[in-house]
């Protein structure tokens, strides 16, 4: 698996930029922390099955719960402009002002942000 292990203020946060992944679930999230040894992942829209953002397939809320009772930080990089559908853009708006599950456009505005929450 491609990625890149960023650290900022002793935090390692690691990047997955490998475009043959595609995370399906919450065990693979549990599966990656495990192998890195971070407590942060950061990873492009891409890399995510598509149910995750369908909220009616639960499955964004399967894997950020597993998430959250793990203290796991997710960044999700991605263009989330164009997005119809106003009950995902309100979870994507809620799940940013939480700090632990951002959605943002580049991996400079998730580091950024991440490192200023250690």
């Amino acid at each position: 698996m491609n990625s890149t292990l960023h650290t900022i203020n002793d935090e390692r946060m690691l990047e997955l930029e490998d475009d043959g992944y595609i995370l399906k679930d919450a065990q693979d999230l549990l599966d990656i922390i495990g192998s890195y040894s971070v407590s942060t992942i950061i990873l492009r829209k891409e890399n995510i099955i598509p149910d995750f953002f369908d909220l009616k397939t639960k499955v964004a809320g399967e894997i950020l719960q597993k998430a959250s009772n793990y203290g796991l930080r997710i960044g999700i990089i991605g263009d989330f402009t164009s997005i119809k559908s106003k009950s995902l853009r309100d979870f994507i708006y809620e799940s940013n002002k939480t700090k632990q599950i951002i959605f943002k456009e580049t991996k400079e505005e998730i580091l950024k942000i991440f490192g200023k929450e250690i």
